[in-house]
């Protein structure tokens, strides 16, 4: 009862109705990148579609998908200060849900660590010859 009395007095549920779109627009800006399919989610919690092919949306298959969440971005995105949740339950997606308090300052800290860490792993799953069964054998050897 007390966490609702908070919940309450401070307006959180309020904040989260005004902040949303805010937070929204933040990680939209990062459907310019190759791995950013979609990006999806209301209040504070979305998740962002990582793709193997933006225009047909192909997704990762089973390995590739294990590689590059479990084997690269988990830690990639701990190390860079990002506590959220990258999963493959049906498609490949990095999950978000940051503390109901948080404002566009913290938005903006969110898109420049999920750009930074997402474009390094781009680079690892693409590979510089853009040829698939290169960057399948380059995904595991990078990876692990």
């Amino acid at each position: 009862m007390a966490n609702l009395d908070i919940f309450e007095r401070e307006d959180l549920t309020g904040h989260v109705r005004k902040n949303s779109p805010v937070f929204r627009s933040h990680l939209e800006k990062l459907l310019d990148l190759p791995i950013v399919g979609d990006v999806r989610g209301d209040g504070y919690f979305f998740g962002i579609e990582l793709v193997k092919d933006k225009a047909t949306k192909e997704t990762f298959n089973d390995d590739e998908s294990e590689s590059l969440l479990r084997g690269f971005l988990s830690k990639a995105l701990f190390d860079a200060g990002l506590y959220c949740r990258a999963d493959d339950r049906g498609d490949p997606v990095v999950q978000l849900a940051p503390p109901l308090i948080c404002d566009e300052s913290i938005f903006i800290e969110i898109e420049q660590i999920l750009r930074d860490v997402l474009t390094e792993a781009w680079t690892h799953v693409s590979g510089t010859s853009g040829d698939r069964a290169h960057t399948a054998a380059r995904t595991h050897r990078d990876f692990g």
